[in-house]
């Protein structure tokens, strides 16, 4: 019967052991839930980038292709107006 209490108490301790070590050591669930949060983030720092850099890459080809894109943003950046042309600027009315 003593053994037996024995055992019981060996395995209570050896579970106690291992819970603490689940849920308090290195590489815990809270450890593992941070690291979900920052995975998403990432993700999400991903997702943007990509898609500024699709952005990036349709700019290049419209530049390279043709002298429209490089016009029209002559135009809108710089505010070049071509010969003959005249230039109107519309301001808002001040209250």
């Amino acid at each position: 019967m003593l053994r037996r209490n024995w055992v019981n108490l060996l395995l209570l301790v050896l579970i106690g052991a291992l819970q603490a070590r689940l849920w308090l050591g290195k590489h815990s669930i809270p450890d593992f839930h941070g690291f979900e949060a920052q995975v998403k983030q990432q993700q999400l720092k991903n997702a943007n980038l990509t898609q500024r850099n699709a952005l990036l890459k349709a700019d290049i080809e419209d530049l390279t292709l043709g002298l429209d894109a490089i016009e029209e943003r002559a135009r809108s950046e710089l505010g070049l107006i071509k010969q003959g042309e005249t230039f109107y600027r519309i301001l808002p009315d001040e209250y």
